[in-house]
């Protein structure tokens, strides 16, 4: 268990349900409006979005520590915040992330290929689109994160291209209630990557990683990041309101007293890293609270008619 230990860290489970809770998300819609669900494919797209995670937690970790973004701490560290530790730490060495970052990129490419065969070559295309993204995330020369556009990238990655890849795979079809429905995870996504952007102001900003946050100032985070809860629980309501997703849907706004509480904490102590802890798990809930509430709501959904 103590060898086990540091890989555990270095993946950053808590940050991992972004990837397969989406891919759920669009197999619950799939079977629940038409009847189909191949158990196969949705455990290959599972496995394959959650390994693929896996391996961007420690890309990004190793080339932030070698832009010298996530460096020692001390007692000022947020643990939500600043990469996995194991290298700051000591725990893990560059080069065996690098190891471990090759094998889960290389299981994502074989599943990748493995369904593209089975499913048709749309696959590929959302596929590449996924890896691509995370891949450039952090790595020069283009490096999206470092450039303002990260935010961005996740909310389409985690959002649109993970529900319809995995959606286009139980139908072989691309609809609009997934698009539309998949803005809900790429909005709470948002609003994660920015609050935990926040405590990393100054390290992003001395290390050039120039997000928005690091670009506009932490006040502007604060409200980027009720923007990205408001896009969220706004596009849930407002899905169900016009009868694109059913009724059901709407247990995903028991989430909503957690964002609300997550706001008082974040603007209240947004300059202090220690402080605002609370609001960094708190966006973890939600997102937890509001995905599993969605898969719920389809699957009664399913059951009922309603």
């Amino acid at each position: 268990m103590s060898r086990l230990a540091p890989w555990v860290q270095a993946v950053r489970v808590h940050f991992v349900p972004p990837s397969f809770i989406p891919a759920t998300l669009a197999a619950a819609i799939a079977w629940a409006r038409w009847q189909v669900f191949d158990p196969l494919a949705f455990l290959l797209v599972f496995i394959g979005v959650t390994v693929h995670h896996f391996g961007l937690n420690m890309l990004d970790d190793v080339l932030d520590y070698l832009q010298a973004v996530d460096r020692a701490w001390g007692d000022e560290k947020n643990p939500c915040t600043g990469g996995s530790g194991v290298l700051t730490e000591g725990l893990l060495t560059v080069e065996d992330l690098k190891r471990g970052v090759a094998v889960c990129y290389g299981i994502t490419i074989g599943i990748w290929l493995l369904l593209a065969a089975m499913k048709g070559w749309p696959v590929l295309a959302i596929g590449a689109v996924g890896i691509l993204s995370s891949i450039f995330y952090t790595v020069p020369p283009v490096r999206f994160a470092y450039r303002g556009f990260g935010e961005l990238g996740l909310l389409v990655n985690f959002g649109p291209v993970l529900v319809l890849g995995s959606y286009y795979v139980q139908r072989q079809t691309l609809d609009w209630e997934p698009l539309i429905v998949s803005l809900v995870p790429g909005f709470l996504m948002w609003s994660m990557i920015v609050i935990n952007e926040i405590p990393d102001y100054e390290e992003d900003r001395l290390g050039g990683k120039m997000n928005l946050v690091a670009r506009f100032g932490r006040e502007t985070g604060v409200v980027l990041y009720q923007a990205g809860l408001a896009g969220a629980f706004g596009t849930l309501a407002g899905s169900v309101l016009l009868g694109v997703a059913p009724l059901p849907a709407l247990l995903a706004l028991a989430a909503l007293p957690t964002a609300l509480r997550s706001v008082r904490i974040l603007r209240e102590h947004y300059r202090d890293r220690l402080k605002m802890i609370p609001a960094n798990i708190a966006i973890i809930k939600v997102y937890l609270i509001t995905g599993v509430a969605l898969i719920a709501g389809y699957l009664i959904q399913g059951v009922t008619g309603w």
